[in-house]
């Protein structure tokens, strides 16, 4: 099987979900970010507040590169679609799959998170627009998956439904 990419902006549940899903599909899974924090032995504020934003993106098309492309769950920062290499790097090796949640919740979910620093100390209007920023190359997906008002297993019996 190729590789199954979950995506979405933060605090949509990639994480929680991509965990479970592995647990379900008896399948390894990987953080993106993880893998970057590992690979710099930097916290991702520490990358963004030493390097930048664009560092950060080019570690993260790096890291993608590097990571196994089959038989895998890969959970993805927020942004990571926002470079088209990246999205064209996750079509090729396998499904991408964009985990939406409403931006409301996610603000309630996020904007005291101080290991987010595209969130943190934003305001609703901001987040929002960070965003609507985004939302285009979040579409460029495989398939969405809501989960807004959802319980995990559901969302992961969804996941499950429809890549068969």
């Amino acid at each position: 099987m190729k590789a199954i990419y979950l995506t979405g902006f933060m605090g949509a549940g990639k994480t929680t979900v991509g965990e479970l899903l592995a647990e379900k599909l008896n399948l390894p899974v990987l953080d993106s970010d993880q893998q970057i924090v590992k690979k710099l032995n930097m916290t991702i504020k520490e990358i963004f507040d030493l390097h930048g934003e664009s560092f950060f993106r080019d570690a993260e098309t790096d890291i993608l590169k590097e990571l196994p492309t089959e038989d895998v769950i890969i959970t993805t920062g927020g942004g990571i679609v926002i470079k088209d290499e990246n999205r064209a790097l996750m079509k090729k090796n396998g499904q991408i799959i964009l985990l939406h949640a409403d931006v409301d919740i996610i603000y309630d979910r996020v904007h005291s998170d101080t290991n987010r620093p595209l969130a943190s100390k934003k305001t609703k209007d901001e987040l929002h627009a960070l965003y609507h920023s985004r939302v285009a190359f979040y579409q460029d997906c495989s398939f969405t998956v809501g989960t807004s008002n959802k319980d995990i297993d559901e969302i992961v019996n969804e996941i499950i439904f429809r890549l068969k």
